[in-house]
C-alpha cells in the first residue's frame, strides 16, 4: 500500500465466512493483474499453517470464487475419514493430470471441529416402540428444530418449527426426557449413546449421502469440456483404483450444467430454425425459397467457430453466455443477405426475365447494399474484438463470432446463392405460386 514495489495496489478488502476467508486485491494498473496474481500466490499466501490458498482473477460476469468454470467431483460414502484420505490423493492426481488447475476441497479436509455423535441402541428403541427415523426426528427437534407443517394466515405462509428445551452440555442433552409409545418416559441417553468426537468444518450431503467435493477450476487455456473429459477419462479411473467398496464418484457443478446447457441450446436452436423457416415460407409463398435462405446459416456458424479458433490461438476465449448469444445474433444478420437476393431474383422473373438474367440483375442491384450492411456490422464489432482493456473479455467472444460469421457469409453469399438460384426451381407441396393462379374459361 506504500507503493514501495511494483505493481502498486490501489486497494483491498477482506471478508470471513467461518473457516473460509476471502481477500480481494485491486491493482492500480489493471493491465498488470497477472503479475499481481503471481506475487500473491508465490510470495504472500505461502507457508500459512493449516491453510490452503487459492488465487485467481475475478470475473465481471460471474459471482463466486470459481468464475463459473468449476467442475465438482463428488466422492460419496459412509466413512468420512476414508473419503478424506481419497480426496487428498485425488487432489494430487488432478494436479498431475491438469497442471495449473485449482482444486479446492469442500468441506476442508481437516477433521478438527468438535462433534457429538448419537449412536442408537436398536434394542432399546425397538422395545420403546420407536425406530431410528423417529429418534432422529426427536434429536432434530431438541437441537436445531424439526419442521412440522405450514401455517397460512390468508396472506402469508409461515413454517412451523418444533424445538425442545435448550441444553448447554452433552449431559443435559442425554437427560432430555421424551415420551415413547411402549416404555413411557425415556431419556435420549437411555436410547442412544452420545459420543464426543471431532469432524469436518461442515456436513455435506448430496442426494442423501455423505460427500466430499473437489471443486476443480481448469486452467485458463483449457475449456471446461476438455477438462471434464480429462477428469472422466484419466482422473476418474485412477481414483477408482484407490477407492474401497461403498465409495462412488460423481460429477456436478459446471460439468452437468454444461451438458444441460448444450442440450437446451441445441433444442432452442432447432425450434428457432423451424419458426424462421415457416415465417420465410409464408413470406415467399414457397418452401423452396425458404430453404434457400437457410443455406446461409451453416456457413455463418462455420465462420463464427473458425474465428473463435483463431482467437484462441492469440488469447483464451471461453464459450460463455454472451458468445452463445453472438451466434443467435449472427443467424439473424446473415439471412438478410439471402432474402435480398431471392426477393430481387423473383421480382425479376415476375417481370419477364429469364432465370439467369434475373439472378445476374439481383447480384448487380443487391451487391452494394449487402456489402454495406456487412461491412457496417464487421467494423462496428472490430473495436470490441481487437482493443484490449479492462472488461474487454465480456464482449470479445460475441464480437468475434459476429465478425467471423459475417466475413464468411459475405464471401460465399454472392457465390453460393446465385449458383443455387440458377438451378431449376423445385416444386414442394403445400404452397402454390401466385403465377400459377390463372383464370380458366368455363362453358355455360
Amino acid at each position: 500500500m506504500e507503493h514501495e514495489k511494483q505493481p502498486y495496489i490501489r486497494g483491498y478488502n477482506m471478508s470471513s465466512f467461518g473457516s473460509f476467508n476471502g481477500m480481494f486485491i485491486y491493482p492500480q494498473d489493471p493491465s498488470r493483474i497477472e503479475e499481481m496474481i503471481t506475487i500473491v500466490r508465490d510470495e504472500v499466501l505461502v507457508d500459512l499453517p493449516d491453510t490452503q490458498a487459492f488465487v485467481q482473477r475475478s470475473s465481471l460476469l460471474n459471482f463466486g470464487f470459481d468464475g463459473g468454470r468449476s467442475i465438482n467431483v463428488d466422492l460419496q460414502g459412509n466413512d468420512l475419514s476414508v473419503l478424506s484420505a481419497i480426496a487428498t490423493e485425488g487432489m494430487g492426481i488432478i494436479n498431475e493430470v491438469l497442471p495449473g488447475a485449482q482444486v479446492r476441497p469442500i468441506p476442508g479436509l481437516a477433521i478438527a471441529e468438535p462433534e457429538l455423535q448419537l449412536i442408537p441402541d436398536d434394542r432399546r428403541i425397538t422395545a420403546a416402540g420407536l425406530d431410528r427415523a423417529a429418534l432422529a426426528n426427536i434429536v432434530r427437534a431438541v437441537t436445531s428444530g424439526a419442521y412440522v407443517g405450514e401455517y397460512f394466515d390468508g396472506n402469508d405462509r409461515m413454517d412451523m418449527i418444533l424445538r425442545g428445551p435448550v441444553w448447554d452440555s452433552p449431559e443435559e442433552l442425554a437427560s432430555t426426557p421424551i415420551a415413547t409409545p411402549l416404555a413411557g418416559i425415556q431419556t435420549i441417553g437411555e436410547l442412544a449413546e452420545i459420543k464426543r468426537t471431532v469432524g469436518p468444518t461442515q456436513l455435506r450431503r448430496v442426494n442423501g449421502q455423505r460427500t466430499i467435493t473437489l471443486s476443480v477450476r481448469p486452467p485458463e487455456e483449457m475449456t471446461v469440456q476438455e477438462a471434464l473429459e480429462q477428469l472422466r477419462d484419466v482422473v476418474g479411473p485412477r481414483i477408482k483404483e484407490i477407492m474401497p467398496p461403498g465409495v462412488s464418484i460423481q460429477y456436478r457443478g459446471t460439468a452437468d450444467r454444461l451438458e444441460a446447457a448444450l442440450s437446451t441450446m441445441t433444442a432452442n436452436l432447432a425450434v428457432a430454425t423451424l419458426v424462421l423457416f415457416l415465417i420465410l415460407a409464408a413470406m415467399f409463398r414457397s418452401l423452396w425459397d425458404a430453404l434457400l435462405v437457410l443455406l446461409s446459416m451453416p456457413l455463418a456458424i462455420a465462420g463464427g467457430i473458425l474465428a473463435l479458433r483463431v482467437m484462441n490461438l492469440i488469447t483464451s476465449q471461453a464459450m460463455d453466455l454472451l458468445t452463445t448469444i453472438g451466434f443467435v445474433i449472427l443467424l439473424g444478420l446473415v439471412v438478410n443477405n439471402a432474402i435480398l437476393l431471392i426477393m430481387q431474383t423473383r421480382t425479376g422473373q415476375r417481370n419477364g426475365l429469364e432465370r439467369s438474367d434475373a439472378v445476374a440483375q439481383a447480384v448487380r442491384i443487391r451487391a452494394r447494399p449487402i456489402y454495406m450492411s456487412t461491412l457496417t456490422s464487421i467494423f462496428g464489432m472490430l473495436p470490441l474484438m481487437l482493443i484490449p482493456g479492462v472488461g474487454s473479455q465480456i464482449y470479445r467472444g460475441l464480437a468475434t463470432v459476429i465478425v467471423g460469421g459475417m466475413i464468411v457469409s459475405a464471401i460465399f453469399t454472392l457465390i453460393l446463392m446465385p449458383s443455387v438460384l440458377r438451378l431449376p426451381r423445385v416444386r414442394l407441396p403445400g404452397f402454390v405460386r401466385r403465377s400459377d393462379l390463372r383464370g380458366v374459361t368455363a362453358d355455360a
